[in-house]
């Protein structure tokens, strides 16, 4: 294998890695290119990037129910037309 390669291959593992990508996961993703299984890495990339919106989504959906707490709080502090 040329230093090139040595090289691409790097950064492929690299970026999958970044990515969140587990250890299994990326050396599936070699194999299917040695294997020249475009559509297979095409994919595997697809579902996981799935996964990483629905994490996502929920996550917003926790901030969101933050927000909405400080929103009521605050609603609840402030003070209603001078009536006391």
């Amino acid at each position: 294998m040329t230093a090139a390669a040595e090289t691409d291959i790097f950064k492929i593992q690299r970026n999958l890695s970044d990515a969140g990508f587990a250890p299994s996961l990326i050396q599936k993703f070699l194999s299917l290119s040695q294997q020249k299984k475009r559509k297979e890495q095409y994919l595997l990339l697809a579902h996981h990037r799935a996964e990483l919106l629905e994490e996502l989504h929920h996550t917003q959906y926790k901030i969101d129910c933050l927000d909405y707490m400080v929103y009521a709080m605050k609603k609840e502090d402030k003070p209603t037309d001078g009536h006391v």
